[in-house]
């Protein structure tokens, strides 16, 4: 495995993220919310701390609508089961999104940010996750409704107590980014030191303006779906087996896709693997989080940190997919 700086922060990070949005315990919920029960996310977590994975990625709200928590839950009972598990593992969270079933918080518990909504809901996290502190902190989405005086209070308070280490974003726009690192340093506090975004060689959005603002912040940027929700992950010389969702989006990117299955041919590797690779080269990339749904998925893509795609290569990966 190997390991990078998260932005300009002296923490380093696995270049490899473990996601575990697929985590959860309830039938017929959809792969993203509750595909991957309690045994086989505990056999998932242990495979990635063993192959060197040391962030892992979660967030308050996963396991979907009616089962907001699961996820966190999942990851506290597999801490809980001893060992230095705990302490090997760089541990990501968010808070910001709607908590549906949480009565007590009344209409906080609808989208948004408040230090009020912070300070409740980080603490709600913590004993979920069986304790007492966590290295990253991640806000879900902006809230244009609050101020930054506000909202670095409260991390900065969190901080203080030493409860929480960082501070990161996800899905900010570049302006976004800009506002919270201006509004930290005026307060002499650090700021963020991650933004995670959706990128793939399918979706390049964020190389418009968000990828080089983070750059120059110093900002380290993570990725979520670097396959596209799978659909880079398919090899389309083959007969892949696909819902209706993935097989509508694998019609529209067919061409695309079949060119993308012969390159990696060429190469003699998965898509998984070069889609992650790929990710890997791009400026300002820290780390990529995957969200494999079993150990076999999770092996699939590690190979990724040792493959070095070359120029033609990359060119090639451009023609396909264009920026």
């Amino acid at each position: 495995m190997q390991y990078g700086y998260l932005g300009r922060a002296g923490l380093r990070v696995s270049r490899i993220c473990l996601g575990t949005g697929a985590f959860g315990e309830f039938p017929g919920g959809p792969k993203e919310y509750g595909g991957v029960d309690r045994a086989t996310g505990f056999a998932v977590m242990d495979a990635a701390l063993d192959a060197g994975i040391n962030f892992f990625d979660t967030a308050n709200v996963y396991g979907g609508v009616g089962h907001r928590g699961v996820t966190e839950t999942i990851i506290g009972a597999w801490f809980a089961q001893g060992g230095d598990r705990r302490e090997r593992v760089v541990l990501g969270t968010k808070v910001g999104r709607v908590f549906e079933q949480d009565e007590i918080d009344g209409p906080n518990k609808d989208q948004g940010l408040s230090l009020y909504k912070i300070r409740r809901h980080f603490a709600a996290s913590l004993r979920r996750l069986g304790t007492d502190h966590i290295e990253l902190l991640q806000m879900h989405h902006a809230d244009h409704n609050v101020g930054w005086d506000e909202l670095w209070e409260a991390f900065e308070g969190l901080v203080r107590q030493g409860t929480l280490d960082y501070v990161g974003s996800c899905n900010f726009a570049a302006a976004d980014l800009a506002c919270a690192q201006a509004e930290a340093s005026a307060r002499n506090f650090m700021g963020l030191i991650s933004a995670q975004h959706r990128y793939n060689l399918l979706d390049r959005t964020i190389e418009r303006d968000i990828a080089a603002e983070a750059i120059r912040l110093g900002i380290g940027i993570t990725v979520w779906s670097p396959l596209a929700r799978g659909l880079l992950a398919v090899d389309t010389t083959g007969q892949p087996e696909l819902s209706k969702d993935a097989q509508r989006q694998l019609h529209e990117h067919r061409s695309q896709l079949k060119e993308f299955s012969e390159l990696c041919r060429d190469l003699q590797t998965y898509e998984a693997t070069v889609a992650v690779a790929w990710l890997l080269s791009r400026p300002g990339v820290s780390s990529v989080v995957i969200g494999p749904g079993s150990v076999a998925e999770l092996e699939q893509t590690l190979p990724a940190t040792e493959l070095t795609l070359d120029d033609s290569t990359l060119a090639r990966l451009d023609e396909i997919f264009p920026a």
